[in-house]
């Protein structure tokens, strides 16, 4: 029996490590979109003095335009109030839209948390990658994530909800079954065993069309 358990917190060890790689590459993929925007920026400058030089006023206006754009796709879409909270779910974010996933997020964080930000990040990665799988079954203008953290009193809450294909999900235990792999599992046996270790409290709730996790750290 304690073989079996250490195989198995060995793999969740594994699977937690592979999903903070994971994350880390999203985020310095985006970080790496905003340093790329910043070498370019003397260009911009330059090209728009030359407009400016000819009185080009339209196409001045045209090339911010373009610009405003640009940066818009690298801007940080959510400032929470933590940092690392900021990084993953940017970085999901920009995963989410790059599938065509429209994401509505409000999020508030408090710079000092009781609970690990790595722990924090686990729990946020693995819930927006399970949405994100779910959304890219449906049709893209049905494709929709709402994502809502605060604090309740002395609680931090957390909230995912993404609309799903069929009927609602049966449950097993306190899981509901999954078609999905492996890796699926563990990610969702680590976020039950980090809100146990802190504490929390955890509901997933499966209605027709759409599913949600309610998640509540404390925080004193």
């Amino acid at each position: 029996m304690r073989t079996f358990s250490k195989k198995i917190d060995k793999k969740i060890a594994s699977y937690q490590q592979e999903l903070i790689e994971t994350h880390y590459r999203e985020v310095d993929n985006m970080y790496r979109q905003i340093r790329g925007w910043r070498h370019d920026y003397r260009n911009h400058i330059q090209t728009m003095k030359a407009y400016a030089a000819s009185e080009n006023w339209e196409a001045i206006r045209r090339y911010l335009d373009l610009l405003d754009d640009d940066l818009t796709t690298v801007d940080t879409v959510i400032k929470t109030g933590n940092p690392m909270t900021d990084a993953i779910l940017n970085s999901k974010i920009s995963l989410a839209k790059s599938k065509n996933i429209q994401v509505i997020a409000d999020a508030h964080v408090p710079v000092r948390l009781k609970s690990s930000e790595i722990d924090l990040c686990c729990i946020i990665g693995n819930l927006f990658d399970n949405a994100i799988e779910a959304s890219v079954k449906l049709p893209e203008d049905q494709r929709k994530i709402r994502v809502y953290m605060d604090m309740k009193n002395t609680q931090l809450y957390i909230s995912f909800t993404n609309f799903t294909a069929g009927k609602k999900l049966k449950k097993t235990g306190n899981l509901f079954r999954s078609t999905k792999g492996e890796g699926h599992g563990f990610g969702l046996v680590r976020i039950d065993a980090i809100v146990e270790r802190l504490d929390g409290y955890i509901s997933r709730n499966s209605e027709d069309g759409a599913f949600t996790t309610e998640i509540l750290l404390p925080q004193i």
